[in-house]
């Protein structure tokens, strides 16, 4: 019998064929994609109305790093989502509810962007960060819900790798789309049509979840919190469980990030906004090639090569940008580093899938997730202060070089973590 015919518990999302399943997910991450603050659509047009601001790169990366925090606190959406129906549902109203809150923050920039009127006085850095904030928690709820859907349909069916390629591979491919514009708007300064878009693409999300996320309705508050909740302690302390947390949170604290990048490109190398963007294009396009790759042979490989191969990719991305000269290595650079950091984060995504336990699967992945995600925002700001500093001490060049030294021998030091994590690999290694 094929898997969508099998009756398992009468759950209907269950009984969705993986193609279904796979276009609902990929739709939701393209999304996601297009429109997350600190990667989609507006990252750049946000980095060049701080920059027009008078901000400098530690602040800029500050500001992104603040962007960061929501993802950080990704259990507690699990947690909602898990035991608290709203509505009667425990995914489909969370879904809509977080699409409106961003639709809705990314429309008020729009507005007070707009060319035309006089409101443009009005927005602030502290009044932009007031209103992305609530929009990135919006962002990170529809991602926590949509990985806990993923991870309760794919786990039973070893079918996790394939999501999570379709997922990042559909999330790159709509930063392919949304880098060059975004560098085309900002070259312009038209970012209020960055966020008009974003708002837009966000009823997106609200209108497909409420057509095509299929969910049986609760009855009400889950009876079983007391004993589910003792369940998720005990998984969370298991040594399992710390080892990938450990591992995935060591692997992004590289000080070397997207903010020190973009500032050394556009303001001492002096590449165009527009150039930048077409050069993130290129970065997404081999994203999107390593992501959908994966799935092709992410069952045949043992999960501990793959942690291995995960930091070498990692150190190599990063120490790729020492050979940074000019426009045309910048190209080269920023293709080897998207397919290097987009097949390691997959290879991580799909080790944190095989993982969690499958009654608590969405806020276990979501903890994993959100100690990634901390570790990402600490380490981008530590580097958007060591480059203000060091460029001020010695020179840009210095500053950044160093930098990309340091971020490549953080995700060297993942090595010093795989003895606790190679008893959960082979635990949970997977079948020929």
């Amino acid at each position: 019998m094929p898997e969508s015919e099998q009756p398992n518990n009468a759950n209907a999302a269950e009984r969705i064929h993986p193609l279904g399943l796979s276009l609902l997910f990929g739709t939701l991450y393209f999304i996601q994609g297009a429109s997350e603050p600190s990667d989609g659509l507006i990252a750049q047009p946000v980095n060049s109305l701080l920059k027009s601001w008078g901000e400098n790169t530690a602040n800029v990366a500050t500001f992104t790093a603040l962007l960061w925090i929501p993802w950080t606190i990704k259990p507690l959406y699990g947690l909602i989502s898990d035991f608290v129906p709203l509505g009667g549902y425990h995914r489909k109203s969370y879904l809509i509810a977080a699409s409106i809150v961003t639709a809705g923050c990314f429309l008020i920039v729009a507005g007070l962007l707009w060319r035309g009127g006089e409101s443009t006085s009005l927005l602030t850095p502290l009044t932009l960060l007031l209103l992305m904030v609530p929009a990135t928690i919006g962002v990170a709820f529809t991602d926590v819900v949509v990985d806990a859907l993923m991870v309760t349909k794919g786990q039973p069916h070893g079918l996790t790798g394939r999501f999570q390629s379709v997922q990042w591979g559909a999330l790159y491919g709509a930063t392919i789309i949304t880098a060059s514009a975004g560098g085309y708007l900002s070259a312009r300064g038209r970012q209020d049509l960055a966020f008009l878009i974003c708002g837009l693409l966000t009823v997106g999300t609200l209108v497909l979840s409420a057509v095509a996320v299929r969910e049986p309705r609760a009855e009400g508050l889950r009876h079983d919190f007391v004993p589910t909740l003792s369940l998720l302690r005990r998984a969370a302390a298991s040594r399992t469980i710390l080892a990938v947390g450990l591992f995935m949170f060591c692997w992004n604290f590289n000080p070397f990030s997207s903010s020190v990048l973009y500032m050394y490109l556009t303001t001492r190398l002096h590449f165009s906004e527009e150039f930048y963007g077409n050069m993130m294009s290129l970065y997404s396009l081999s994203a999107m090639a390593g992501s959908l790759l994966y799935g092709f042979y992410c069952r045949r490989v043992p999960m501990l090569v793959l942690v291995h191969l995960s930091i070498v990719l990692g150190i190599a991305s990063t120490l790729g940008y020492w050979l940074l000269d000019g426009e045309i290595s910048a190209r080269l650079i920023g293709m080897m580093a998207g397919f290097a950091t987009a097949t390691a984060t997959v290879i991580q995504l799909d080790l944190a899938a095989q993982v969690c336990p499958q009654q608590t699967a969405g806020t276990l992945f979501a903890l994993l997730m959100g100690l990634s995600n901390l570790g990402t925002a600490l380490a981008m700001s530590l580097g958007g202060w060591c480059y203000e500093r060091w460029q001020q001490d010695w020179s840009h060049a210095v500053a950044f070089n160093l930098l990309v030294g340091i971020g490549a021998l953080f995700t060297a030091g993942c090595w010093l973590v795989l003895p606790f994590l190679k008893p959960a690999l082979i635990a949970h290694r997977r079948a020929p």
